[in-house]
């Protein structure tokens, strides 16, 4: 299978399931999302770079209520058009679903994937809640029928108390527990601009057997979001082996540039959903 990554420029104008940062206030609450037109590889993987492109698409992303508070559920609309202003209303199913959503805070504490609905004249719309008050970029993950992966992302506000703001450091071990659940993470390179296979390995937490049974999360053994720190650079891998059940499930993918990235894998065990997160360096 071809492992090659294509990483597509974007525009950007400064994300689980069903759930959702970002330092001014009031002044992006709605807003235009930046288009990112990319092309998907053979494994599905796609990503965004801030370098200016073309823009074939557009998004506005809003509260329904015209604001939104910290753990109050509210609700979110995306509204997806052409760069001439008409609604795109034809979209292919990308592992399961129209639309993902991608919604990270600030310091990329906080990370949520969720699948809004598609209401027609280009509009998809979900329900949610933030545990905090301030920012959040939302990144929504698409593909136009008979168009490219396409990512539009866009930074909004949430009222309420800020969480602290913690910096996004490495791991010193890429070993993580969640649940009864052990997840290994190791990467072929951690150099730039290289072809990188993420294998993550899943096994029991107390007897540490390998987990042979994952089950299939949006048409696939496992997905993975990765972003830069300052959430400027976005990555959706695919697995190589989309019907792999672990208990390894590898993705192949490249970083853009050197720095520090944020990974989040997600898989699915007995009818739950994982969330691992990792942070690695790139040279």
């Amino acid at each position: 299978m071809n492992k090659k990554m294509i990483i597509v420029s974007a525009l950007l104008s400064l994300s689980l399931l069903a759930a959702c940062g970002n330092p001014e206030k009031n002044n992006h609450a709605a807003g235009h999302g930046e288009t990112n037109n990319q092309a998907a590889d053979n494994h599905g993987g796609h990503g965004a770079e801030e370098q200016p492109a073309p823009d074939k698409h557009k998004a506005s992303f809003a509260f329904a209520s015209g604001g939104a508070r910290a753990k109050e559920e509210t609700e979110v609309t995306i509204q997806i058009t052409n760069a001439d202003g008409t609604p795109v209303n034809d979209y292919e199913v990308n592992h399961e679903k129209l639309l993902h959503l991608i919604m990270v805070n600030h310091d990329l504490s906080y990370f949520a994937h969720i699948h809004p609905d598609f209401k027609g004249d280009g509009k998809f719309v979900v329900k949610t809640s933030f545990p905090a008050g301030g920012k959040y970029k939302a990144f929504a993950d698409f593909k136009p029928a008979g168009g490219s992966s396409t990512t539009l992302s866009e930074w909004m506000d949430v009222e309420g108390k800020e969480g602290e703001h913690a910096a996004v450091t490495p791991d010193p071990k890429l070993v993580k527990v969640v649940g009864d659940k052990e997840i290994t993470l190791a990467l072929s390179s951690t150099k730039a601009k290289e072809e990188v296979t993420l294998t993550y390995d899943i096994r029991d937490a107390k007897t540490k057997q390998g987990i042979d049974s994952l089950e299939p999360y949006l048409g696939a053994v496992g997905h993975v979001v990765i972003l830069s720190d300052d959430a400027g650079k976005y990555l959706h891998v695919h697995p190589l082996d989309e019907k792999a059940t672990g208990p390894k499930a590898q993705f192949a993918t490249s970083f853009p540039q050197s720095g520090i990235y944020k990974i989040w894998g997600q898989f699915q065990h007995k009818g739950d959903v994982i969330t691992v997160p990792f942070v690695v360096e790139v040279k």
